[in-house]
């Protein structure tokens, strides 16, 4: 790991938790009988699509931007991201008052690249086959002097991010404790916060992954203690997933927490969505459905009658795409 990095603890997670306090919206816990049929046990499932920017990334860009000092505020903010994160900041950034750039790839979602106008950023497009986005950004911070706010690889957004378990502790309301808690895995910042506060409430719960097939870095690096790259010629439909690497932070914590990485396709996850739509009665964007569609596939294992727990992490899906994955069932 490189000098001076900081690996947040459960304590920075909890005081995450009282920084986005009243800023965040605390999303719902739900219980679906559908669900609970499909799977065979209680599942509650955490709706992030339900959150202010419609996914998680408010928690951790409002915990980043809210610490920054006077001075930084005044010159601003640069962020790369293919659209959560970047609606995430925007939204932080309009909240704080700070001028914020953002690096999104030219075919992110339209949806999430009108979310970001609409809060008053700045995009710069870039192509993500061919350029580097953080390149990109680096190049942008020194020329105007602006603070790089990472999707996911920083303490505060990491903390930020598991804000989210933080409430769903709190909103568990099983007599039993849970059995595992699956979650989507891009970068690994929400995963990574999300662990460090369920696992300070229930210490022998699983943490599963769920991440696209042809974006195994999280599985694979699980596997040999080291960070893997993902091959560049790998595609997914789901866009909020497709970091090349953990990042240094989030393994360093993950490689601790996490039980295993499940491994979805692209047809698994939008037969999420379809579900999602159509007995929870949530819009969830591909890559936010990931968790749901590695338990309605039957990639994580059931070892008990306790509940599992299930984050749909983000809804941010252009209506053409849901009306083609509704369609095509």
């Amino acid at each position: 790991m490189s000098a001076g990095a900081i690996v947040p603890t459960v304590q920075n997670v909890l005081d995450a938790a009282k920084q986005v306090h009243g800023v965040v919206r605390e999303t719902p816990l739900l219980r679906n009988d559908e669900l609970d049929a499909r799977i065979g046990v209680p599942v509650y499932v955490k709706c992030e699509p339900l959150q202010h920017t419609g996914s998680f990334k408010l928690r951790g860009a409002y915990n980043r931007l809210s610490r920054l000092t006077d001075d930084e505020r005044s010159r601003g903010v640069v962020a790369f991201s293919s659209g959560n994160h970047a609606q995430g900041v925007a939204r932080a950034a309009k909240l704080l008052g700070v001028p914020a750039t953002i690096v999104m790839p030219s075919d992110a979602p339209k949806v999430k690249v009108e979310g970001v106008l609409r809060d008053g950023a700045e995009i710069v497009f870039y192509d993500r086959f061919t350029e580097d986005r953080e390149e990109i950004a680096a190049k942008i911070s020194a020329e105007k002097n602006l603070v790089v706010v990472p999707s996911y690889d920083d303490p505060h957004i990491i903390a930020g991010q598991g804000s989210c378990g933080v409430e769903i502790t709190r909103q568990y309301s099983d007599d039993t404790a849970p059995q595992a808690l699956v979650c989507c895995v891009g970068g690994g910042g929400l995963i990574a916060g999300v662990s460090l506060a369920v696992h300070n409430q229930w210490p022998d719960l699983r943490v599963i992954g769920a991440e696209p097939e042809d974006f195994d870095d999280h599985a694979r690096s699980l596997k040999s203690g080291n960070r893997e790259q993902v091959d560049p010629d790998a595609r997914s439909i789901c866009d909020a997933l497709l970091s090349p690497s953990p990042g240094e932070l989030t393994f360093a914590i993950n490689k601790g927490h996490l039980s295993d990485v499940a491994l979805i396709s692209d047809e698994e996850a939008r037969e999420a969505v379809r579900f999602a739509f159509r007995h929870l009665k949530v819009v969830a964007e591909p890559g936010g459905a990931a968790a749901l569609a590695a338990l309605l596939a039957g990639k994580v294992q059931i070892t008990s009658d306790q509940p599992v727990i299930v984050i749909i992490t983000g809804g941010n899906i252009d209506p053409a795409q849901m009306s083609e994955i509704l369609a095509s069932a």
